[in-house]
């Protein structure tokens, strides 16, 4: 259950709930309502289905205030805009200390991604692709870890959750088998989507690591990324969810994912190259963004 802003006209499924202000809310004030809403949800979450609009309603949440106790809006609206310009020099700084402010390779007149014509595709069975990586148990449960670092406790944990890539609690480095530039699958979940782990982490429960085996080669963070899309286009299916799981390992092993290939192999240099030319044009788009 999360709480998001929509800015523009959306549809509202089943199970799905619409919460409108009843005063107006600055546009630079949203984010703030959406992070203050989103505290409550432990107290959604523990309450049954029938009862979230109850609720909701009956609880109250504190928000800063005038003197003559109205909602302080000019000190959210201050606050926010002073965040967003805290993150936009720090990106500003990233991409400087980089070389990214001034690449010539994303000239708004030049266009980096240039498709083959005719692309050949090649089915491969994941296990011969791919080997499950074998990790400690570690001897703790997820309600029992913080959901963030704090004491030894800085190692981020798989779990079968599709939020943050998976990694939503922390444990200590001490007994954990540390895994890094590998990818992750859950084994029970709701949604089945793979990820690139390009930090330290370790495997909690409900899910698994894989890495590459095919060749001797060491792949690229881009061409694990390319892989990830193919891999998602197999596991990551409306069709399987909690109720109609697909599997762990002995299930997914078996199921079969397209590669691009040149001259019958592989194609590892068309898929670093893809993956390398869309981070040039989002990169741009941020720096013309952090410009502005």
């Amino acid at each position: 259950m999360d709480f998001f802003y929509r800015s523009k006209q959306w549809y509202a499924g089943q199970f799905v709930r619409k919460v409108t202000p009843k005063f107006t809310v600055p546009e630079n004030a949203v984010s703030f309502f959406t992070t203050v809403l989103n505290k409550i949800k432990p107290i959604l979450l523990s309450v049954l289905v029938r009862n979230v609009d109850k609720t909701f309603k009956s609880i109250r949440i504190e928000l800063p205030i005038t003197a003559d106790k109205t909602i302080d809006f000019d000190f959210i609206s201050a606050f926010m805009d002073d965040i967003k310009a805290e993150r936009i020099a720090a990106l500003t700084s990233y991409f400087k200390a980089n070389g990214l402010m001034h690449d010539e390779k994303c000239d708004e007149n030049q266009s980096p991604i240039e498709i083959p014509v005719g692309i050949q595709w090649k089915e491969y069975r994941m296990g011969d692709l791919f080997d499950r990586i074998k990790t400690n148990k570690l001897p703790y449960k997820a309600k029992d870890l913080p959901a963030e670092a704090r004491n030894e406790y800085v190692l981020p944990c798989l779990t079968s959750s599709f939020n943050n890539q998976g990694l939503n609690y922390y444990a200590p480095y001490s007994g954990a088998t540390v895994l890094k530039d590998v990818i992750t699958l859950p084994s029970n979940s709701d949604v089945y989507r793979a990820y690139y782990q390009s930090s330290e982490f370790t495997v909690l429960s409900d899910a698994y690591a894989i890495d590459w085996k095919y060749d001797n080669r060491k792949l690229t963070r881009e061409q694990y990324l390319f892989m990830v899309m193919c891999i998602n286009k197999v596991t990551d299916r409306p069709i399987y969810s909690h109720k109609n799981k697909l599997g762990g390992w002995n299930v997914v092993r078996n199921k079969k994912i397209k590669l691009p290939v040149a001259n019958g192999e592989i194609d590892f240099a068309f898929m670093h190259d893809l993956i390398s030319a869309i981070e040039k044009l989002v990169i741009k788009d941020v720096v013309d963004y952090t410009s502005r």
